[in-house]
This record gives C-alpha cells, structure tokens and sequence, in this order.
C-alpha cells in the first residue's frame, strides 16, 4: 500500500517541467540554413526582381553568376541578391537567433512558473514567518516552475531534518546541499542554448566582415580590369555584396545582442529568487531550533 500511495505523488511532478526547451541547437541552424537558402533562392532570387525577367537565377548556381543579372532599378530585394553567398549564411545566423529568442520566452516562462515571482516569493515568505512549512509547500505546488521546484526541495528536506537527531549546523548543511543540488538540475534548462545565441553575437558581426571584404575585393578587381575602364556590372556587384553583408551582419549581432543580454537577465533574476528563498528557508530553520 505504501508503494501505490507515493506512485500518484510522482506522477504529476513529471508533468510540472512543461516545455524545458530545445536540447538540439544543431537542428536548429539546420533548419534555419535550409530556410535562408530558400528565401534566398526562391524569393530574393525571383525574376520579377531582375531587368532581365529570367526565371530563378541559374538554380542552382545562383551564387556564383550574381553579375549576370541586374536588380530592377530601386529593387531592394534584387539589390540584396547580389550580396552573394554570405548573405543567406548570415540570414541562417539571424533566423537562429530569432528560433532560439522564441524557444527561450517560452522556456523561461515555464521557469518562471504559473503565477507572479515577486507574488510568489512573498507568499513563501510570509508562510515561513508563519512556521506553516504545509502551506509554504501548497503555494509551490500551485506555482510550479524552476524556482518553485528549488523551494519545495528545500521544504521538503527541511521537514526530513526536523525528526532527525543531528546536530543543528549539519541540518543546516543538508538543507544547503539540498539547495544547490536542486538548482544545479533546474540551471540547464534556463540556459539551453543560450551559449549559441553569445557566439551569434561576434559570429554575426565576423561573418558581415567577411562578406564585406570579398565584396570591396571584387570592386577593386572590377576597377583594375578592362582596357576601358572599371566593369561597371562587376563594380557594381562588389558594392551591392560589401553593403548588403556589411547591414545584415550588424544587424544579426544585434539582434544577438539584445536577445542574450535580455535572457540572461531573465535567468539572473530567476536565480536571485532562488537565493533569497533557500536563505530565508535555512535562516527559518535555524530559528526554530533555537
């Protein structure tokens, strides 16, 4: 009997994790290249963007006869064609950032749990006040989320040490560890791919560069070809290659910039809630055993 009352117990918290996130960052860049090539290709690429009024331009050797099609004047989809190769690399780069920006609210969300952070701590607070250790872990039941996961592991283990007959400051010490234990396994999920966001950061911006150094080369060997003069086509397809990398690449870093900075921020504020209620749970327990 006592093996089919703790089974309903167990059952519900596997349930209370919600989405934990995207554990395969890998599948996401593929993704998001497959859907940059194909923006690139099929809608970037389109004829009705080109003087010529060719279908999609030489599929699928697209990148390499960039000069063999001029943009319709004023197009700016057709200018941004002729950026070249790099540009759907980059766009791969942006579309990550933007899945894993979107993957990471609703992860962060579930850490955050049902209700209020601010509301919620307050609560578990006042109920310790109250030495009510039951009620502090009926709020947790029904907040759920990273934080309140941490909370009811150290309630729980703050009731163990209560029948127990060790020494105060080793209770304490169960109760620490019980802690740290529990936030080490809720940490991962708040920071699943958030590393790969951080390295868009400078990647973004270097893979820019990139794009605008082998344009400028290209308008430096249009200016030096021909007896007649500079290419003015391949001249103008080194420029349009340099700008257009030059903006997308800032803007991927940005974007990365922004995102990082905003769920990191996120995640310091999740673990500063963390802290403060295993403080206020081990200075409770020391109270009552005085």
């Amino acid at each position: 009997m006592a093996n089919n009352a703790t089974a309903p117990k167990s059952a519900p918290k596997k349930s209370d994790k919600g989405f934990t996130g995207i554990k395969s960052g890998f599948l996401v860049i593929v993704f998001c290249w497959i859907l940059a090539e194909s923006v690139y290709v099929f809608v970037f690429g389109y004829k009705s963007h080109f003087a010529d009024g060719d279908t999609w331009t030489n599929i699928p050797f697209s990148f390499f006869n960039e000069g063999e099609h001029e943009p319709v004047g004023g197009d700016i989809i057709g200018t941004v064609y002729k950026g070249g190769l790099i540009v759907p690399i980059i766009w791969t780069l942006l579309f990550t950032v933007v899945a894993l920006a979107i993957e990471r609210t609703f992860a962060i969300r579930t850490a955050n749990g049902k209700g209020n952070l601010a509301k919620f701590a307050a609560e578990v607070k006042k109920a310790l006040r109250a030495n009510d250790i039951d009620k502090a872990e009926q709020i947790c039941d029904k907040q759920k989320g990273s934080v309140a996961n941490v909370v009811l592991a150290a309630l729980t283990e703050y009731k163990k040490q209560l029948t127990t007959d060790l020494e105060t400051e080793k209770k304490v010490l169960a109760i620490q560890k019980t802690v740290e234990e529990a936030t080490a396994l809720e940490m991962p999920m708040m920071q699943e791919n958030l590393p790969i966001v951080g390295s868009i950061v400078t990647l973004g911006t270097l893979t820019g560069l990139l794009g605008t150094v082998v344009g400028m080369i290209k308008s430096f060997s249009a200016m030096g070809s021909g007896e007649g003069g500079a290419d003015s086509s391949a001249l103008s397809v080194g420029i349009s290659e340099a700008l257009v990398n030059t903006a997308s690449g800032i803007a991927t870093g940005a974007l990365a910039v922004i995102a990082y900075n905003f769920f990191t921020n996120k995640i310091d504020k999740l673990t500063f809630a963390i802290d403060e209620l295993g403080f206020t749970i081990v200075e409770t327990f020391k109270t009552t055993q005085k």
